[in-house]
């Protein structure tokens, strides 16, 4: 495995590094973003530089050696057979991993790194270009929706939860879609679960050489090689079906205790989702005698039709004791710079 080879495939055309790098200064905004980590990829240290998301706290700097990156871009390109060659769609910012990662693995897997703007529209997926692979955020998935056709083999879908319409809406496109469980710490994914197709699945599968595990709260520990110690402890709540088999129930850290009972938000937003067209999240607040209570936050204005249904879809959708006793709007959700949803309290 070749970490720094002299050439790299942009847009179809074989392209010298050294090249790129020396016009790197020249170029500004999305296409300077990816030049920017090609020129950190060459330099003469043996690890990167990533800064984790900020969805339960401040985001972080932290240092992932090269090697570490690269295993990581291998397991991509085994998993979805990508052959020497084979265009890919790279439309993810590089000031995150996930972007990153699409450089790493058209370098070591010599593909053709189609790049375009991440705000694009992605009318290139109705061109006669055939992609093989791409990996995008819930926001670029939901405007691919509005095209007619996509020309594309597989899709990777990251950065946060996948709304429940949004999945449905995928069961009707061709392109076999896959969720991707990943953390900046582990390089992106070290698992998939398939969305759509013969091969639906409710659980993520390890991708070879990870295993899983959890502790005693049940909450995920991920197995991998160039791991610290290796391995790594989340506060994700898991649900395992075996050492490679699991599905997230939420955060640990996100849990409410009220009245005596566990809730996890995220779970209890499962049950709305398909229903609750706004976008909200579950969350709670001091409460004299429950010690927390339930409150469903939700982005827009504030009116009683509003606040009518939505009563209407919780009494419906969600047992008596999981009712929020509070609905708030707000103008916006808080969420970090990636698109994932900050839960701050109300």
């Amino acid at each position: 495995m070749k970490l720094f080879p002299s050439h790299i495939t942009v847009n179809g055309q074989p392209t010298k590094v050294e090249s790129l790098l020396a016009n790197c200064e020249s170029t500004i905004g999305w296409e300077r973003d990816w030049l920017d980590f090609l020129t950190e990829w060459y330099n003469d240290r043996d690890y990167i530089e990533v800064t984790t998301s900020g969805s339960t706290g401040e985001p972080k700097t932290i240092r992932l050696q090269k090697d570490f990156v690269a295993d990581s871009a291998l397991r991509t390109i085994s998993f979805f057979d990508l052959k020497e060659g084979d265009r890919i769609l790279h439309c993810l910012p590089c000031r995150f991993i996930a972007g990153k990662l699409m450089v790493v693995r058209a370098l070591i897997g010599k593909l053709d790194l189609y790049v375009i703007d991440p705000s694009s529209n992605f009318e290139i997926l109705q061109s006669d270009l055939h992609f093989k692979f791409a990996a995008m955020v819930i926001n670029q998935v939901v405007k691919c929706l509005d095209l007619e056709s996509w020309n594309l083999k597989f899709l990777l879908i990251g950065g946060s939860a996948i709304p429940a319409p949004t999945e449905d809406k995928l069961q009707a496109i061709g392109t076999t879609c896959f969720s991707s469980y990943a953390m900046t710490e582990t390089a992106t994914h070290i698992a998939l679960r398939q969305l759509n197709g013969g091969g639906k699945d409710e659980y993520y599968h390890c991708l070879d050489g990870i295993r899983i595990s959890v502790n005693s709260e049940r909450c995920l520990r991920i197995e991998m090689p160039g791991l610290k110690d290796g391995f790594l402890q989340t506060n994700d709540l898991a649900d395992l079906q075996d050492e490679n088999t699991f599905r997230i129930l939420g955060r640990a850290d996100n849990r409410i205790i009220s009245g005596g009972l566990k809730f996890s938000p995220e779970e209890l937003e499962k049950k709305l989702e398909s229903d609750i067209l706004l976008p909200f999240y579950i969350t709670s607040r001091p409460h004299q005698s429950l010690g927390q209570q339930l409150v469903l936050v939700v982005e827009g204005e504030e009116n009683s039709t509003q606040i009518s249904e939505l009563t209407k879809i919780c009494r419906e959708r969600l047992e008596k004791y999981e009712q929020p006793r509070e609905i708030i709007f707000i103008r916006k959700l808080p969420r970090t710079e990636n698109g994932k949803l900050r839960r701050l309290p109300v």
